[in-house]
C-alpha cells in the first residue's frame, strides 16, 4: 500500500538532505547540469553541493514547497528577490570553487544568461526549480507543488515564470497555464532553454 503523504508544505532546514537527494536524482541528466558538469563522476559528486546551496539559499531569500517526506521539491523567489544573485565577493567566488570546481564559469554564465532572459521588474513569482523523486514520477507530484506555489502568485494577483532546459517539459508546463515567451541558448553550444510565464489569473 502507498502511505505517501500528498500534502504540500513549506520545507524547513531539517528537509535540505532529502531535498538534496530527490533534486539531484530529478536532475542528474538535465541538459543544464550536463552542460555545466559534463564528466558524470565529476556531476554525481559536484551537484548535490549545489543543490544543497540553492536549498539553504531558498529557505532565506525565498520559499521551498514539497511533500513532508520531499518526494517533490519546488524552490521559488517570491516579489522582491527574482532577480537577486548573491555577491561574488572574495570569500564567495572561493566558496563556489570549493562547491563547483571548473565549473564555476560555465555555473556563472548559465545564472547571469536566466537573469537575462526572465521578464523585468520584481511583480512576479519566479519558479526557480522543480522535481521528482525518480521513483514517484508520474503521480502528479510536480503538478500538484507548482500549483501551491501558483496559488500564492494567484493571491499576490502576480505572474509567475519560470525556464526550462528540457524540452519534454514545455507541455507540461503549458498544462499548468505557462507559455513560451523567448527560447535562447546559454552559450554557442550550450543548452536550448524555453521561458514561460504564467499570466495572473482574473478571478
Amino acid at each position: 500500500m502507498d502511505c505517501l503523504d500528498r500534502s504540500i508544505i513549506r520545507l524547513g532546514i531539517h528537509h535540505v538532505d532529502a531535498a538534496t537527494e530527490t533534486l539531484s536524482a530529478a536532475f542528474s541528466n538535465d541538459p543544464a547540469m550536463c552542460w555545466m558538469f559534463p564528466d558524470m563522476a565529476t556531476r554525481t559528486r559536484r551537484l548535490p553541493r549545489l543543490i544543497r546551496w540553492m536549498f539553504n539559499d531558498h529557505l532565506r531569500h525565498g520559499m521551498v514547497l514539497g511533500t513532508p517526506g520531499c518526494e517533490v521539491v519546488t524552490m521559488w523567489r517570491p516579489p522582491g528577490s527574482v532577480h537577486d544573485h548573491a555577491p561574488l565577493t572574495p570569500p564567495a567566488l572561493v566558496r563556489f570553487v570549493g562547491m563547483l570546481g571548473t565549473a564555476v564559469l560555465r555555473a556563472e554564465r548559465a545564472d547571469r544568461m536566466i537573469g537575462r532572459n526572465l521578464p523585468k521588474g520584481e511583480q512576479q513569482f519566479y519558479l526557480r526549480m522543480a522535481g521528482v523523486r525518480p521513483d514517484r514520477q508520474g503521480r502528479g507530484l510536480g503538478g500538484l507543488a507548482i500549483r501551491a506555489g501558483l496559488s500564492e502568485a494567484d493571491a499576490a494577483a502576480l505572474p509567475a515564470v519560470l525556464e526550462t532546459a528540457t524540452e519534454s517539459n514545455v507541455g507540461l508546463y503549458r498544462a499548468l497555464g505557462f507559455e513560451v515567451i523567448r527560447d535562447w541558448h546559454v552559450a554557442r553550444n550550450g543548452p536550448r532553454f524555453w521561458t514561460m510565464t504564467r499570466p495572473v489569473l482574473i478571478k
